[in-house]
């Protein structure tokens, strides 16, 4: 494939999987703070679907069994379910504004800081681009701010830094779609033990509304969205991977005007505009 291609080819990768991870944002939103689902039923329901969803995949293309070695699946799986329980546990107690600019600035310092360590080092224009985009979410978030709930926020830290420990192991992936279902296949266990756990210490909760958001959730938004985020990754530094990441909230933004009927405001236009705008410039073409 030319480089032309392959551009091309990472750019709408990438452009997929910001959207599903939008999306995804919006149906957690709906199944946790509307009390559709407690966290642990939710997170079991969404990391068991996505494993069916990626393990009828990989069958369906005849490339590998859809539960791998464990040496080679655990470690991501653990990063994925600690992601996943974290961030349902945090959006129990925190504004989404707050945790999308906790949660995404986790992940900036997680990717950046193994990027740095790994020899990478950054131009000009991706930290002024990073800076940029970081003024805009602060922007956009700044009003939950006011709100602060310690164990809430570091709940969210804790779910961005395993969402950033998770993308960089993808990056070495060769098939992104079964190095996916073996993760997710994985980390199923740990996620059976917490909603038992839960079940044991306190009321659990799963209505029909919330099953359904779950599976979505948990098959196309996660599943699938990971799989093509995974493969997005091969063409991607660590550094753009985290930047590129910011475009996430704005995008959430859009979909809950869009869908929910939220109001559109002027913080949030100027924000969306800093933080595209930085991601432009980030990941600006550099001539040699």
């Amino acid at each position: 494939m030319s480089p032309e291609r392959t551009r091309f080819a990472t750019a709408a990768l990438t452009a997929a999987a910001m959207l599903a991870f939008a999306a995804n944002s919006l149906l957690c939103r709906a199944a946790l703070a509307g009390g559709h689902a407690d966290a642990a039923s939710f997170t079991t329901l969404r990391l068991v679907s996505g494993a069916l969803a990626l393990g009828l995949l990989v069958r369906a293309r005849a490339r590998a069994s859809p539960t791998p070695p464990s040496r080679v699946a655990w470690g991501p799986a653990l990063a994925l379910f600690a992601y996943a329980i974290l961030f349902s546990l945090a959006y129990l107690r925190i504004p989404a504004g707050t945790g999308a600019l906790l949660l995404f600035a986790a992940v900036q310092l997680t990717m950046i800081s193994a990027g740095l360590r790994s020899g990478e080092r950054p131009r000009s224009l991706e930290w002024a681009g990073l800076a940029v985009s970081l003024a805009g979410l602060m922007l956009l978030t700044r009003p939950g701010l006011a709100r602060r709930d310690p164990l809430g926020s570091s709940l969210m830290l804790g779910a961005g830094v395993a969402w950033g420990v998770y993308s960089l192991r993808g990056r070495g992936m060769p098939d992104a779609v079964t190095a996916n279902a073996a993760s997710f296949a994985c980390a199923v266990p740990f996620a059976i033990a917490t909603s038992v756990a839960f079940g044991m210490l306190c009321t659990t909760k799963l209505t029909p509304v919330g099953a359904a958001l779950a599976l979505v959730s948990g098959a196309l938004t996660s599943g699938l969205g990971y799989a093509v985020w995974y493969a997005a990754l091969r063409g991607l530094t660590a550094t753009r991977a985290a930047i590129v990441q910011l475009s996430v909230p704005p995008l959430a933004a859009a979909f809950g005007v869009l869908v929910l009927g939220e109001s559109v405001s002027l913080r949030l236009a100027l924000g969306s505009i800093l933080i595209l705008g930085g991601i432009a410039l980030a990941i600006a073409r550099h001539r040699r």
